[in-house]
């Protein structure tokens, strides 16, 4: 991670004087419908979620493992879709939650007007509104504030708390020991 530990309570001091910012911020945002039949969707000739991140100068390992369909139009605009919300750790620090459908605006290195991906500050969820790329680092934004991490930190894909990887139907991913048990009743 590129800062240091020290300024750990000063990032959570930060981001939580900046969550009234995002939650107004958010609320005023409208939703919007394109039309027009100029979507990509996943078929089986059509690269992967991750496939079409690379595109756009980003790791796939932003996205967690696990995707189950994307749009991606011809303006930008995107959707993703997984099976349900998805939870992991970042950097073994942050918990990170996807919902169902992510969505947002992809250009190269940049990801904007993100809803759908927020992080766990404290007590508070916040909403990630931005992602961008400069070089070997990744910045994410909440609200005015940004921490950013070394793009190495991204090269898998993070698996989601309780989703089925290894097939035997028995609803525990592989990897999930990687989720540490405190982590895992702080979230809950």
């Amino acid at each position: 991670m590129a800062s240091t530990s020290s300024s750990y309570p000063l990032l959570l001091l930060l981001l939580l004087l900046a969550a009234p910012a995002a939650a107004a911020a958010e609320a005023s945002v409208g939703v919007g419908v394109v039309g027009g039949g100029n979507a990509t969707t996943t078929t089986s000739s059509s690269p992967t979620a991750y496939e079409m991140l690379e595109r756009y100068d980003f790791p796939r390992g932003i996205l967690p493992a696990g995707v189950s369909g994307y749009e991606l139009r011809g303006d930008g605009s995107f959707e993703v879709y997984f099976p349900r919300r998805c939870e992991f750790l970042l950097a073994g620090t942050w918990l990170v939650r996807y919902e169902p459908r992510v969505r947002g605006s992809v250009a190269a290195g940049s990801l904007t007007a993100l809803d759908g991906i927020s992080v766990k500050v404290l007590f508070l969820w916040l909403g990630v509104g931005e992602v961008d790329r400069a070089g070997d680092t990744l910045s994410f934004y909440i609200g005015p504030v940004a921490t950013s991490f070394p793009l190495d930190d991204f090269a898998e894909s993070p698996r989601c708390r309780g989703y089925d990887y290894d097939g035997d139907g028995d609803g525990a991913a592989a990897g999930d020991d990687l989720f540490p048990a405190a982590a895992v009743a702080a979230s809950s």
